[in-house]
């Protein structure tokens, strides 16, 4: 087991967890015995936090999305077995034997929590199935200020899983890799609550922004503050990292997401600080290439890029904003391409991101039929890449 390795980095943990607490009590008087506690505290974060932190790293972490997933040999003999992806993501010990495949596999720098956006819904009151080729299904999607009143405050009850699964993650990695956690944006979620399923043109959500503006707003409003608590539970379980995706912010126009989305991830990212501010936030936009600059006025420590962006133009404008973090952006299709390909896009990418607050990742989830030796591959340049190198390769 993971969880069987040498003790030093559950000391390490350990000591970080007491120095961190320590610092936070008394952060009116800095003395030498504090300044040194932060020295252990920071050498005893993973990689992945203290770059998104900002902090000077001796090379970029790099995890990816979807990286348990269809794509490994072992997810589709443990599928065979257990077939309902509710029961795999639903499960305790499913969720960390998946979670835990491509860190076995890839040892990436992150570890992220098997899960769906969609899990915390029946703890809202919102019961959902998911049919193999349709995807998700509401049978009753919230479209009245009747039902909107009828959810109830996010039960964490039924998701005891959740938590469960991350402090197992906790003890398994044991150190070596950040866990993550993460959670679906408020806009996102209420597409599919008011829509009933998957969509591509988002008909009736995006209809009532001008016919019921009073009835998206009431929903988009418990879902943040709910979404908000399940975030912060997911920390307390072990996640040290949340990621927020926003994955269908890029469909609406700048100026309709700074009113329908903006402000009810901005009520996330103020909880999550507030109760727990040394656990960095990332904020992911698919299709988000008109929207960079506002994402980063939300708060959010790490700004992830999709592959449609050049990480050079992003880091120039994002400098006007604060210069976040960044996350990404390998095109995900690159993993298709031969091994010479795919060294070139990651020296590239890291080059172009500069020397601090990288964190190496595709662009979007690793895509079905990837060949698993790519994203070893990916994996393995990555350990060996520091930003000297790339800038002079």
């Amino acid at each position: 087991m993971l969880g069987s390795i040498a003790g030093e980095s559950i000391r390490a943990s350990v000591a970080w967890h007491d120095c961190s607490s320590k610092i936070r009590q008394r952060p009116f008087r800095v003395t030498a015995p504090h300044l040194r506690c932060r020295a252990q505290a920071q050498a005893a974060e993973p990689l992945m936090v203290r770059a998104a932190k900002g902090q000077e790293v001796e090379r970029p972490p790099c995890w990816m999305m979807r990286q348990a997933g269809r794509y490994q040999q072992a997810y589709r003999d443990l599928a065979k077995k257990h077939p309902s992806f509710r029961e795999r993501s639903e499960t305790t010990d499913l969720i960390v034997e998946i979670s835990l495949q491509p860190w076995k596999s890839f040892r990436p720098d992150g570890v992220i929590l098997f899960s769906d956006i969609l899990t915390p819904l029946p703890a809202l009151g919102v019961p959902f199935e998911i049919d193999d080729a349709k995807g998700p299904i509401i049978a009753e999607p919230v479209r009245s200020m009747e039902q909107v009143t009828r959810l109830q405050p996010l039960d964490l009850q039924q998701l005891h899983f959740v938590g469960e699964a991350l402090t197992s993650l906790r003890q398994e990695v044991n150190g070596q890799a950040a866990v993550l956690g993460f959670v679906g944006s408020p806009w996102t979620l209420a597409t599919y609550v008011i829509e009933g399923s998957s969509s591509g043109l988002y008909k009736t959500i995006k209809t009532m922004i001008h016919g019921n503006p009073d009835l998206l707003s009431a929903l988009l409003s418990h879902l943040a503050e709910q979404i908000a608590t399940y975030s912060c539970f997911q920390i307390r379980s072990g996640a040290q990292c949340i990621q927020l995706f926003d994955s269908w912010g890029g469909q609406l126009p700048p100026q309709v997401w700074d009113r329908w989305s903006r402000p009810y991830i901005e009520t996330i990212v103020k909880r999550i600080k507030a109760e727990h501010p040394d656990v960095p936030v990332t904020l992911y936009a698919n299709g988000s290439g008109g929207l960079i600059e506002r994402l980063a006025r939300t708060g959010a420590d790490v700004i992830g890029l999709d592959w449609t962006l050049d990480m050079a133009d992003a880091r120039a404008r994002l400098q006007k904003e604060g210069n976040p973090a960044v996350q990404g952006n390998i095109d995900p299709v690159m993993l298709f391409a031969d091994q010479d390909s795919i060294a070139a896009a990651v020296r590239d990418c890291i080059a172009k991101a500069g020397p601090r607050g990288h964190i190496l990742n595709l662009g979007h989830g690793v895509l079905v039929g990837t060949p698993e030796e790519n994203v070893a591959f990916m994996f393995d340049i990555a350990r060996k890449s520091t930003y000297k190198q790339a800038v002079a390769a």
